[in-house]
């Protein structure tokens, strides 16, 4: 047959496309793209050499299963090669792979074993006399790498299996995988060492397999499910693949608790249809079932294709990973004033579901993953979860990409945004007025411990925000008694009896009022030492962070907090129209302190103190008149240094600031 040059061109395109995936599959534990996309090239390449068979050639993908195993280890050839399955993607490639069953064994209700597809790294036991002796990756089929010390580390892989009636020497395979609590709690710790989490729980096996230092594989907490046997000798084994794994668990070895046997291939369907609804709940990833002729005998007269057994088959799941591009990204501001950026994509088919947007967590996921606007992407979506950009396909970057910052500002309302030390998460500080936080923050002001407006609750607010009548919770107290009576559930007595309670709440007190405000991490308590100390909302508005860390409770976040809230201009004018409308409190009387021996000293408590509490001292010194700040400065007077006491110390010396150590307070007190 002749070939078109074009034809021969794209074959050997799919050819090196493919071997690149490999590669990275399989000797980088690096995947650049999903399995979809790799089964869609490798299809695709099928049919093109299934159409001009001059195409195929001994080093084609379609000829071997898999690429060649890492040179850091030992090389290990396999007795009975390590066949990969070939694959069905939908109910009509199964029935197809019946008929072909039903036909060449003639039968019409062959019975088989349908089990769950694990989402692991293939591994072969051998186990000489009942000890194991030696362990390996499948690598292509024909060689693979020892991993037996790695392997050993795996608490759940016997090192003796149970019993005596075991075979001579039997080689057990199976798939090594990452639980998902077990894949979590792996990558908190990865997070918090500074190093790079895994993508998935795949990789993350593979990964802990092929370290060469086991105390590091001995650190993850792999398991291993058994779905086989290779070589055997000096033994016998029951008939049939069901009776083989019962025989294999009762040997101390793990089998898959959710595997079936099911006679004839619409049992099988079931099968499939039963742990798609289940998927979620397992505590191990899965991305298919696996339907095995359960019959040896049978299994025999079926026979092999080149790369593959004919009596057995892999029905996958809809795709929960696919590539596509990175069109934009958009930040959204939620109802607690967390702003999220949002990737917006080029139309992807994942899992069954269209997605066209997908959350990027934060400024540091981003730049994790050096994600840039233009990428091509690889787009994960399991189950209900919302989707996530996984990873960038850096082979596909163009040349015109964009680098993403998030916004200083609010992009709802203008405000400044906040970060608090050490979190990801940046806020927006516009509280009173920011559109996404208006139902918010608006529930918080009416709440009971806050301004106490009763009969203001949850669902009244909400219509009210959603009618447009309240923006601001200035707003509350313009509202008119017809509008809300003519809300749902709402009539004129039950809108006098609201009237009646906002009117009531705008007599209240200045803590009542600075806790109703929302500002973050001002609790009852804080607001209540912000009212004490400053005694009039104008101080409060007016002070700096230096002043604020005077005030009990107060430390440097807190500080940032109070007057970045109070700095934005929406809140300063929400504040003013609920004054306007009339809020008012007591003043509250200045205590008489001048004869306290301490009064209008700034002090500051560093490192530790044995015989009293960091608070216990804070109240004993803010008791004879001092003010106790979180930081040193020129403003100081005196610094209290206990065990350990290190920068701020240090800070005082340079300046020159008097000293106490905790013996010195100790006395200061008795005074």
């Amino acid at each position: 047959m002749n070939i078109p040059t074009e034809i021969r061109v794209q074959a050997e395109t799919l050819r090196e496309q493919i071997n690149h995936h490999n590669y990275r599959y399989y000797v980088l534990d690096d995947p650049e793209v999903p399995d979809a996309e790799y089964d869609r090239l490798f299809r695709e390449l099928q049919n093109l050499e299934e159409k001009y068979p001059a195409l195929v050639s001994h080093d084609s993908p379609t000829q071997r299963v898999g690429a060649q195993p890492l040179a850091a280890f030992d090389e290990v050839q396999h007795v009975v090669p390590m066949l990969s399955l070939g694959n069905a993607f939908n109910d009509e490639d199964v029935l197809a792979f019946a008929r072909r069953v039903n036909e060449k064994l003639d039968s019409e209700d062959t019975v088989f074993t349908a089990e769950p597809k694990l989402d692991g790294l293939a591994i072969s036991l051998l186990y000489d006399n009942g000890v194991l002796v030696r362990a390996a990756t499948r690598g292509d089929g024909m060689t693979g790498e020892n991993v037996t010390q790695n392997i050993r580390t795996i608490k759940s892989i016997p090192l003796h299996m149970l019993g005596n009636d075991y075979p001579r020497l039997l080689e057990v395979r199976g798939e090594v995988y990452l639980p998902k609590a077990g894949f979590e709690a792996l990558n908190k710790r990865q997070r918090a060492a500074g190093e790079k989490a895994f993508a998935n729980p795949r990789n993350a096996a593979a990964g802990s397999l092929r370290q060469l230092d086991s105390r590091i594989t001995a650190t993850r907490p792999l398991a291993m499910f058994c779905y086989g046997v290779g070589q055997m000798e000096g033994g016998t084994l029951p008939k049939g693949h069901a009776a083989i794994l019962q025989r294999l668990k009762d040997w101390g070895l793990r089998v898959c608790p959710e595997t079936q046997t099911v006679q004839g291939i619409n049992a099988c369907l079931e099968f499939y249809r039963h742990i798609a609804v289940q998927r979620d709940q397992l505590s191990y990833d899965i991305d298919g079932v696996v339907y095995k002729v359960d019959d040896p005998a049978q299994q025999q007269i079926l026979g092999f294709v080149s790369r593959a057994p004919r009596w057995a088959i892999a029905h996958k799941f809809p795709a929960e990973e696919a590539i596509t591009r990175l069109l934009a990204i958009d930040v959204q501001v939620g109802r607690t004033g967390a702003l999220t950026p949002v990737a917006r994509l080029k139309p992807v088919e994942v899992g069954g579901v269209t997605v066209t947007n997908a959350t990027l967590h934060n400024q540091d996921e981003i730049d994790r993953m050096d994600l840039r606007i233009g990428d091509t992407v690889v787009i994960y979506r399991a189950g209900d979860v919302i989707p996530k950009v996984a990873s960038v396909v850096l082979s596909r970057r163009p040349q015109n990409t964009q680098s993403f910052r998030m916004p200083d500002q609010c992009p709802e309302c203008g405000s400044d945004v906040e970060c608090e030390d050490g979190e990801a998460i940046l806020r927006c500080s516009g509280g009173l007025f920011c559109p996404a936080q208006r139902k918010e923050a608006i529930k918080h002001f009416a709440s009971r411990r806050a301004m106490d407006i009763e009969g203001l609750g949850d669902k009244l607010v909400e219509q009210l925000v959603d009618a447009g009548l309240v923006q601001t919770p200035a707003d509350l107290f313009q509202l008119k008694p017809e509008t809300v009576a003519g809300l749902e559930r709402m009539a004129e007595k039950s809108a006098a009896n609201l009237l009646t309670a906002l009117e009531k709440s705008k007599s209240t007190t200045l803590a009542r009022f600075l806790f109703a405000l929302g500002i973050r991490e001002v609790g009852e308590t804080t607001a209540q030492n912000l009212a004490n100390h400053y005694r009039t909302l104008d101080a409060i508005m007016q002070t700096d962070e230096e002043d604020l860390q005077t005030v009990s409770d107060v430390g440097p976040i807190v500080a940032v907090y109070v007057v970045t809230f109070f700095k934005q201009a929406h809140n300063r004018e929400v504040i003013e129209q609920l004054l306007v409308q009339g809020m008012h409190w007591p003043i509250i009387e200045a205590v008489e302190t001048e004869s306290l021996p301490l009064t209008g000293k700034i002090v500051v408590l560093t490192g530790t103190l044995n015989s009293l509490g960091r608070s216990e001292a804070k109240e004993k010194l803010q008791a004879l008149g001092a003010k106790v700040a979180g930081s040193v400065s020129k403003k100081t007077d005196l610094v209290i240094a206990g065990e350990a006491a290190g920068s701020k110390r240090e800070k005082a010396e340079i300046l020159g600031i008097d000293i106490l150590d905790e013996a010195g307070l100790l006395e200061l007190l008795e005074k």
